[in-house]
């Protein structure tokens, strides 16, 4: 009866409403949500140790041409001794004239099921304010048109995210439900139809501590994505970690006939890693593949 007390109040205490939001989990999403900063793909696993986490991570087309798609994110979250953890996370994205942009509060509550593997339950809830909006500087053409000043005049809307997640020593199951408004309601007015409908992931994690001197972790893992307007998509691959975990090595597959490759090194605090995602098939003809770099700073 008192787990499920804490279930409750952490289901339904919101940390902090404020600022703006934009679509999260599109058909390329941050490739840092697979292992480096799994913060951005379900807001349950925010706040997992007591430390104080910083990423900052910046994705753009490889195409250099003008309005190519560029997205920006910060997140910072801490993990308290009463099992609580609290996060930040601001984004934005441009794409042609389009602009969106974010900044959700995180609430997350981490239990404990055993000491056996440090098996936990986390849940974790966002809340925050989306904004959709045509730069209007780049319009080339009568920036003045009452089409484009209507659609900027549009209302920001609270949106959230919702997430459960299982963790041990080497299992991890997650599912998380993002963009809930425009879940829950069908008169959300929303540019576009790649939006994320839910996210589901599961991964399990090998050690093999003798292995070239300093030990390798290898962890399989397999997401499954709902996109609005698209076939679900499936991303499976792995991270495998060297030298006492201070290299990484992630690679990929993703079924909209799509690959990303990656590297990652750590020093002390400091983590830097960047990925290269290939463009889907349909799309090779036309764009390049995606960039993206994450820097993630922990303080103990």
């Amino acid at each position: 009866m008192k787990n499920n007390n804490y279930i409750k109040a952490a289901l339904v205490t919101i940390l902090a409403i404020c600022g703006t939001t934009v679509a999260k989990a599109q058909l390329n999403p941050l490739r840092s949500m697979y292992f480096q900063n799994q913060y951005l793909g379900n807001p349950a696993m925010a706040g997992l140790k007591e430390e104080f986490v910083i990423n900052l991570a910046h994705s753009k087309q490889w195409s250099s041409f003008p309005g190519a798609p560029t997205t920006q994110v910060l997140t910072a979250d801490y993990g308290f001794a009463n099992k609580v953890g609290l996060g930040l996370m601001l984004q934005s994205d441009k794409s042609g004239l389009q602009e969106w942009t974010s900044f959700l509060g995180t609430y997350s509550y981490h239990i404990p099921m055993n000491d056996r593997n440090n098996q936990r339950i986390h849940f974790g809830v966002s809340l925050g304010i989306s904004n959709e909006r045509i730069a209007e500087e780049r319009v080339n053409g009568n920036s003045n048109d009452i089409v484009i000043g209507d659609y900027n005049q549009r209302k920001s809307y609270i949106d959230g995210d919702a997430g459960i997640a299982y963790t041990s020593d080497k299992l991890s199951l997650q599912a998380a439900i993002p963009d809930l408004k425009t879940f829950t309601r069908t008169d959300v007015r929303t540019t576009g139809v790649d939006r994320p409908t839910f996210f589901g992931a599961a991964s399990y994690k090998f050690v093999f501590e003798k292995a070239m001197g300093g030990g390798i972790r290898l962890e399989p893992k397999v997401c499954f994505r709902g996109v609005k307007g698209f076939d679900n998509l499936v991303d499976a691959g792995a991270n495998i970690g060297f030298v006492e975990n201070r290299l990484n090595l992630m690679a990929m597959y993703h079924s909209n006939n799509s690959g990303t490759i990656g590297v990652g090194i750590q020093y002390k605090a400091l983590n830097l890693s960047t990925a290269y995602s290939t463009a889907t098939y349909a799309m090779k003809s036309y764009a390049g593949g995606n960039f993206e770099v994450n820097l993630r700073v922990t303080l103990q």
